[in-house]
């Protein structure tokens, strides 16, 4: 009698791809070696702005090992330009982005001249002896400036440093009434201008490629993110045919949006290794990855709340500036968009208005970093939840209380044009503040307030949700993204009754391995074991969409669940015709085909050898047990929940210290808990390191300053708390798996927590800001500024501040 399989679904399996991983038995890009492979080193700028007067790159031509050396000027024919795939408006400005500067370059970074030598230590050495004659132009390095009409210009051509406008109105859209209307007429106005420091995502495995042009096709071995986008970038811009590429990812140590990129080295690779006809490869050293790598985040934000006497909220308005850098890459312009549909947050706003300028400067290009976007609005949206409930006197988890959407409001049309499917902000919040202490924290954050302890408690909170799954395609239409949203499996039952998955998606660290073999194993009712999962290789999965937006298990889970329940409809076919009854007489559990009602039956293995042998098949199926399916959702999904962070802040040193840190998510249904657990730790300590460590900084020359890893601030393990973590589950009604991701909510939710905190710490001695990172030294900077000032809050319970003459509070 056959066994039956212990569900998979919810089962906390360790991972299948860690032990290559955590051996070493893997294969990243770098230790890729085709025969005959040459290897690239690439000259990059030491100025933030300049015009090339010159280039003599003949004493490295005579460097040993070094067979070619080019320069832009060399390869301007045929080097293509940078593609960027979300023109956000008509009138965008739009660069040309060559992969090497020609004649002019616009951030410290940027390449000049790339070696081909024999090794990679010689085509290093040879760079020491190129010599680039610089003729250098004014910087623009600051927003506002770059946006004045004397400033310089990034972009001669282009006549300005605007790279578009983006607006949302709800009165226009029909969403929502009149901001305007609602601040004039607000009881209570805050006004905020909030900074999001510029990053850079810290990935464990540098960037590398390997391009092979030997062989019927070009391939390229690359550690990305996307190597079916990347694949068909290739193309478009280069103009080969795109049947002629094959893109594979190997395993990616990490990427975090840092590798959701086309980047200038991929294309560089590539028209080298045709123009040589050999095999050429190039791995990045850290220093190069902290300046020509992308950035994220870099936003100003400027932001307006009118609400009533009560606490709540009667309109939001938000104006932003955000930081292109000297190009626009992938997807660039868009990143700061998609916070537009999440400033609302988990919160009934009637009125909204959103604007976006997007700004060139003279640095590193800025794109995806965790979060895209929606950690931006969060941290915003959060910071003012804070800041309206100081104003009122209240707690502030009563002003949230008193504006969010409550659970039976569901599904919820919001002010942004999205519809919530789903959510219990109460339950996740309920469980937060009962495993924090929430109370008891308050009650010894007033005796410390009374007894005027220079070691302050702070209390933060962050209660939020996002979208994410990106998708749906019409939606990405709707706001001109230059793709789909959907993706694309397929599932192979093998005549021995294993099973291959073929995805579309492309982990690089999340467990799609794992969580697809336990998906497709309860599925169809066989061990996990038995299932493999194939992805990141354009030839062995030649439809996908690749992996960034939390949108794998959401986008790319579905997709194979429709292909396996395919696959179950057709041996559903053959199986009535094995066991001579009606299809409509076979019943499917565990594995196993059943005439209702009779103990015959026969397993799927069996079926699986039937159809490979195809000696006795149903008239119209065809041999083999196998499907493909591509699931294009109609909505995002909306994961939520409730972080809550103390921390202790010494007002003499400015030294912070998380002393509790507390999160309960939901997002839906879950399918190894272990691994969600793995990346709500890992989201939670990069938002935890946007507030308290890391931030990229220039010089007023356009030098990045942070530009190694003594000088810009990851948090190791000991920087960290440990995490008190837990769940809530209301389903997502997307999909029949009920799930939503998880990938990013961690960073999302943290960064305003912590902030919040540090800034609650504080508020008593007239601090209501603490720019980040909330270093030692801004904190203590903050508390001597207010006290030089004189500045003092209003006792808790106390007034509304200075009233505006139309009777609001500012």
């Amino acid at each position: 009698m056959t066994s039956v399989l212990e569900p998979e679904l919810g089962r906390a399996r360790k991972r299948k791809e860690d032990a290559r991983l955590i051996t070493g038995r893997t294969r990243w890009t770098d230790n890729l070696n085709p025969a005959g492979t040459l290897h690239l080193a690439v000259l990059r700028s030491p100025v933030a702005h300049a015009r090339i007067r010159s280039i003599d790159t003949a004493p490295a031509r005579r460097m040993s090992g070094v067979v070619a050396v080019f320069t832009g000027r060399d390869l301007a024919d045929e080097q293509g330009s940078l593609p960027c795939a979300w023109p956000i408006t008509e009138d965008m400005n739009a660069p040309v982005a060559p992969p090497i500067a020609v004649d002019e370059v616009r951030f410290a970074g940027e390449a000049v001249a790339v070696v081909a030598a024999r090794s990679a230590a010689e085509a290093r050495d040879a760079l020491d002896v190129i010599d680039v004659d610089y003729d250098d132009l004014p910087v623009v390095l600051d927003m506002e400036s770059a946006l004045r009409a004397d400033s310089p210009l990034v972009h001669e051509d282009l006549g300005t440093n605007r790279n578009a406008t983006w607006t949302f109105d709800s009165a226009e859209a029909g969403t929502g009434g009149s901001v305007d209307e609602a601040l004039r007429g607000a009881e209570v106005r805050v006004e905020r201008t909030f900074r999001q420091q510029r990053l850079i995502p810290a990935f464990m495995e540098p960037r590398s490629v390997v391009v092979d042009p030997t062989g019927e096709q070009i391939t390229m071995w690359s550690a990305t993110q996307v190597p079916h986008i990347l694949r068909l970038m290739l193309a478009m811009s280069l103009g080969v045919p795109e049947q002629k590429i094959r893109v594979i990812a190997p395993d990616v140590g990490g990427g975090f949006g840092g590798k959701l990129q086309v980047t200038p080295e991929e294309f560089i690779a590539f028209v080298l290794a045709r123009k040589l006809g050999k095999p050429v490869k190039w791995t990045e050293s850290r220093s190069e990855t902290m300046v020509s790598a992308h950035h994220g985040r870099d936003q100003v934000q400027k932001l307006s709340m009118a609400a009533d006497r009560d606490g709540r909220i009667t309109g939001l308005k938000v104006e932003l500036l955000a930081d292109m850098g000297a190009y626009l890459r992938l997807v660039t312009p868009g990143i700061p968009i998609l916070g537009a549909f999440m400033f609302n947050s988990i919160y009934k706003i009637p009125a909204y208005h959103f604007s976006c300028t997007n700004v060139f400067t003279n640095k590193t290009p800025t794109d995806a970093y965790r979060g895209a976007g929606r950690p931006e609005a969060t941290f915003a949206i959060e910071r003012m939840m804070d800041e309206l409930a100081a104003e009122l006197g209240v707690d502030p988890m009563e002003v949230r209380r008193k504006n969010w959407i409550a659970h039976e409001e569901f599904p919820y049309d919001t002010v942004a044009g999205l519809t919530y499917d789903s959510g219990n902000y109460e339950a996740a919040t309920d469980k937060a503040m009962e495993l924090f202490g929430y109370q008891a924290l308050r009650a010894e954050q007033e005796e410390r307030r009374r007894s005027g302890d220079p070691v302050q408690l702070g209390i933060g909170i962050s209660t939020f949700t996002e979208m994410c799954g990106l998708a749906p395609s019409r939606v990405l239409g709707s706001l001109s993204y230059g793709a789909g949203g959907w993706e694309h499996a397929s599932i192979r039952v093998l005549p021995t009754g294993k099973v291959e998955v073929v995805t579309g998606t492309s982990p690089h660290g999340q467990g799609h391995e794992t969580a697809w073999s336990q998906i497709v194993a309860d599925r169809l009712g066989v061990p996990f074991e038995d299932v493999e999962v194939l992805h990141g290789d354009t030839q062995v999965s030649p439809k996908g969409l690749d992996t960034y937006g939390s949108r794998s298990l959401a986008v790319g889970g579905m997709a194979v669940v429709q292909a396996a329940d395919k696959v179950v409809e057709k041996a559903k076919k053959i199986a009535a015709h094995l066991l001579e009854c009606g299809e409509d007489d076979v019943e499917f559990t565990a594995g196993r085909f059943g005439v209702r009602g009779t103990d015959r039956g026969t397993a799927l293995g069996e079926v699986a050898l039937a159809a490979f042998a195809a000696h006795d098949l149903p008239d119209g199926v065809e041999p083999n047990l196998d499907a493909d399916a591509t699931f294009d959702p109609e909505n995002f999904s909306f994961p939520h929940g409730t972080h809550l962070c103390a921390t202790e802040v010494d007002t003499e040193t400015g030294m912070v210290k998380i002393r509790k840190y507390v999160c309960v998510d939901d997002i839906g249904a879950v399918i190894n808990p272990l691994i969600v657990e793995g990346q709500v730790h890992g989201g939670l300590a990069q938002g935890i390191a946007q507030a308290l460590f890391e931030e990229a900084v220039y010089d007023e020359t356009g030098t990045l300053t942070t530009a190694t890893l003594a000088d810009y601030l990851v948090p190791s393990a000991a920087d960290l708390p440990e995490f008190v973590t837990d769940r809530t589950e209301t389903r997502a009604t997307s999909n029949v798996l009920g799930v939503k991701g998880v990938g990013e909510a961690g960073t999302i939710a943290s960064t305003p927590a912590v902030v919040n905190a540090v800034v609650d710490a504080l508020r008593p001695m007239g601090v209501n800001d603490v720019e980040m990172p909330c270093s030692p030294q801004r904190v203590w900077r903050a508390v001597t500024g207010a006290r030089e000032s004189g500045a003092t809050a209003p006792e808790a319970g106390g007034g509304l501040g200075s009233v505006n003459p139309q009777g609001g509070a500012r």
